[in-house]
């Protein structure tokens, strides 16, 4: 085989394995945006770090 034609070859194994990788990664994105919406997390309150002072 020639230079031209070898840079011209696809590695399907590889192909396949991302394309089911992404297919996977949107799906999950999915499930994601589902759990989210139907479970929102409720925001972070923040703790003063502060010591309060004793009354004498």
């Amino acid at each position: 085989m020639s230079n031209q034609s070898l840079e011209n070859v696809i590695e399907l194994s590889g192909e396949r394995a991302r394309r089911v990788h992404d297919l996977n990664e949107k799906r999950l994105q999915e499930v994601r945006v589902a759990f989210i919406k139907a479970l929102p997390l409720a925001p972070v309150a923040l703790k003063s770090k502060k010591k309060t002072k004793k009354k004498r």
